[in-house]
């Protein structure tokens, strides 16, 4: 894509608004969109990280770039968030970005981390774009980014709240183009598989083993990044990018072929019950 010209063809980007947007895939997409002419609003916990961001942002590309210091793990946050959003009547691009993983079973995950994983999955994504869809109207163009997950096509023991929340995201992207489709409002739901990102550093993570994890199944956020956008304009809703990724998931819910690849999986490094 060039990078010049930005991945909607649009003349005269508007603002690009962006969660989760300290580090990974979120600061990957406010890097892209800014060298492509958007304004970005950089929302995250990490001020310090978002105001390094925002400094580099504005010296490589001269677009602006604001700071929104909200945790979308508590309501009072979203809703904040929310207000600023129903204040700008120039959203162009939303990416509902902010995530993090958990592991385990149901019985033994904190409530805190329930609670907080569909605040942040499910609410902040559904509250962000009700309040971006007025402006997307009106103007007859917009594109609404929800960054789900592989494991959202994957019914897997100790993933029951991030399969579930990614799950919830790829079907409110679905319906949410339908209810669209008098209008030019894009909505995409991307399903990245193993990214380099920092969400296998988190809290609830600690017991995973990313050297596990073959390097040929790996991507890079710039890589997730392009291919999403250059998605944006083709009919299907939920994207997976990568090739390996595609045909991995295309195995593991074909009815017959996927059978035994869906029990292999469902053995591997279960942790017992007691």
């Amino acid at each position: 894509m060039n990078k010049s010209q930005n991945f909607m063809n649009w003349n005269n980007p508007g603002i690009a608004l962006i969660t989760g947007a300290s580090s990974g895939i979120g600061a990957s997409y406010a890097r892209l969109l800014s060298a492509q002419g958007f304004e970005t609003i950089l929302v995250a916990r990490r001020k310090e990280r978002l105001e390094d961001l925002a400094r580099e942002l504005e010296h490589n590309t001269s677009n602006k770039a604001a700071v929104v210091v909200a945790d979308l793990s508590k309501l009072e946050d979203i809703n904040s968030v929310t207000e600023k959003i129903k204040g700008l009547n120039n959203i162009d691009v939303l990416v509902n970005n902010a995530g993090f993983g958990t592991r385990g079973y149901l019985e033994n995950l904190p409530l805190n981390a329930i609670k907080e994983m569909m605040f942040v999955h499910n609410i902040a994504p559904v509250f962000f774009s009700r309040a971006v869809l007025p402006g997307m109207i009106k103007q007859n163009r917009g594109v609404i980014i929800n960054v789900s997950s592989m494991r959202a096509f994957m019914a897997r023991p100790q993933d029951v709240m991030y399969g579930s929340t990614k799950n919830f995201l790829n079907r409110f992207s679905e319906i949410l183009q339908l209810e669209l489709h008098d209008t030019k409002v894009k909505i995409q739901a991307v399903c990245p598989g193993y990214t380099r990102t920092e969400i296998f550093n988190g809290k609830y993570l600690k017991d995973f083993d990313v050297s596990s994890i073959p390097e040929e199944m790996w991507m890079s956020v710039d890589e997730v990044v392009e291919l999403s956008l250059n998605a944006c304009q083709n009919k299907e809703v939920v994207f997976i990018p990568g090739d390996a990724n595609q045909k991995f998931i295309e195995l593991y819910t074909n009815p017959k072929l996927g059978k035994r690849t869906r029990e292999n999986m469902t053995k591997m490094k279960i942790i017992p019950r007691k």
